[in-house]
This record gives structure tokens, C-alpha cells and sequence, in this order.
């Protein structure tokens, strides 16, 4: 047995052989049947970091899953945590939805686990990135089939930046697409205003022109009465029955242009 000692923005280093342990160190193999245990003794921060254990078969070297191994508190004032989820189209073109947890500031590693409404899932893949002040960003992402993306379910990140301390958790869940249930108005609103275009065309007709409808006018269009009232100028039309001559000849309704 192996075990690798891998720091965020370095490579994995082996810090234990296992087949000689007989003389006390910092680091110490415990074995049993079917497993195997490392021990660090007076741990310090600067040995944070993911441990893994592997084994030769066939000459080539079998790696674990790793174990994150958090000393001290990872916060910094400018740790925060957010969500990345995929743009609500794209279940249109591919068939797994892409998550990512970016978390940002931070000291040294952080435990990052997800759920999905109440299940944890299996352990994300980890990529990292360090400042020049040599704070870290962590992004974590999940993937998953797209109809369990879009089922409505619940997808939390929580974030452990401690070993004692509370958890910051982010939670999401697909957005409705609320201009796809629209469409099928479209074609009964675009009737509905045509008809209302037709009805308000015909109105004016009649209104301005009825002798173009080889009707006689039965109004006489009076002058336009008009009231300031704070600085807009409102115009009223007033049409009543004022053809003392009962002629024929129709007055068209005038008036000044409105002004704001």
C-alpha cells in the first residue's frame, strides 16, 4: 500500500510506503483485512489536502477515491459559494445537464458535497485555481441525465470549510420556461386584435366619412372645447344634435394637436 498526498495547485506526492512500518513516524499504516488506515500524528494546516491510498496489480498502481482532510478553518473574508446551472434551453440539444459549485477565497481544501431533494449523490470532480494573494477557487461539478435535471427536483451544494463549524448550502432547481407555455395564445390574441383593428378602421369610417357609405350624416361636428389642466392640454369632443338647417353637409370634428 501507497499512500499520495495531493495540495490544491500541486501534483500528488507519495508521503508513505506501507511495506516497511516498523519504525515509528509522522505518518503510520494500520492494517486490516480488507482495509487500511493512515494515521498522522500532530497534524498540522499546511498537511490539508486530499489522501489517497492505492496498490500494485500488474505493475500498475490502483488509486482510491481520496479522502479530503481539512485542518483548521478554510473561510477567508472573501470565501463565498454560488451555484452554476445550465442555460434552460439547452434541453433542447444535449441529454446530461452540467452543475458546477464555484467556491471562492478560500484557504485550503473544503469538504463539497451534493444532494438531490434529500439524496447524496456521488462525490463531484474538483478543479482548482490559485490567486497570486494564494487564495484558492474550487469548482465542483455534477453531471446528470437532463430529464432528472428537469423533473423539478431539488440540487443543493453544501460546503463544509471546517470540520466542526456550520455548512453554507446552495440550492437550485430547473427554471420553468415560461415563454414556451405562451406560444399557443399567440395565434388567438394576433385574431383578436385584427378584429379590434377591423371594429376601431370601421368606427372612424363611419364617424368621419358616412357619405362615403352613402349615408346622411345624422350629427353636426361642433368646435372643439379645450381645458388646461397642469400643463396638458386636454381636448373633449362633444357631438350633439346642433343642425338647426337639416342639411346634409357634415363639419369634420378639429382640434389642436395634444402637447405634453
Amino acid at each position: 500500500m501507497f499512500w499520495y498526498l495531493r495540495r490544491e495547485g500541486e501534483k500528488p506526492t507519495c508521503i508513505k510506503r506501507c511495506l516497511d512500518d516498523q519504525n515509528v513516524s509522522k505518518f503510520t499504516c494500520k492494517h486490516k483485512t480488507h482495509s487500511s488506515t493512515l494515521e498522522i500524528s500532530n497534524v498540522q494546516k499546511t498537511e490539508s489536502g486530499v489522501y489517497y491510498c492505492a496498490y500494485i496489480d500488474s505493475s500498475y498502481l490502483i488509486f482510491g477515491n481520496g479522502s479530503a482532510l481539512i485542518v483548521g478553518d478554510s473561510y477567508t473574508n472573501s470565501s463565498w459559494v454560488m451555484l452554476l446551472v445550465p442555460f434552460p434551453h439547452d434541453s433542447q440539444v444535449t441529454e446530461t445537464a452540467n452543475l458546477a459549485c464555484v467556491i471562492h477565497g478560500v484557504s485550503s481544501p473544503v469538504h463539497i458535497s451534493w444532494s438531490v431533494s434529500g439524496e447524496l449523490q456521488e462525490q463531484g470532480l474538483t478543479r482548482s485555481l490559485k490567486a497570486k494573494d494564494g487564495s484558492l477557487m474550487l469548482i465542483n461539478h455534477i453531471s446528470v441525465p437532463m430529464d432528472t435535471w428537469t423533473s423539478g427536483k431539488n440540487f443543493t451544494c453544501e460546503v463544509k470549510f471546517n470540520s466542526s463549524g456550520t455548512s453554507v448550502k446552495k440550492s437550485t432547481r430547473y427554471p420553468a420556461a415560461p415563454a414556451s407555455d405562451c406560444s399557443h395564445y399567440i395565434v388567438p390574441l394576433a385574431a383578436v386584435a385584427g378584429l379590434l383593428l377591423l371594429v376601431v378602421s370601421l368606427s372612424l369610417i363611419w364617424t368621419l366619412c358616412p357619405s362615403t357609405l352613402g349615408l346622411k350624416p345624422r350629427i353636426s361636428a361642433p368646435p372643439v372645447s379645450e381645458e388646461n389642466q397642469g400643463g396638458i392640454l386636454y381636448a373633449h369632443l362633444d357631438f350633439d344634435s346642433r343642425n338647426h338647417n337639416k342639411s346634409t353637409m357634415q363639419r369634420p370634428a378639429r382640434g389642436k394637436h395634444l402637447k405634453p
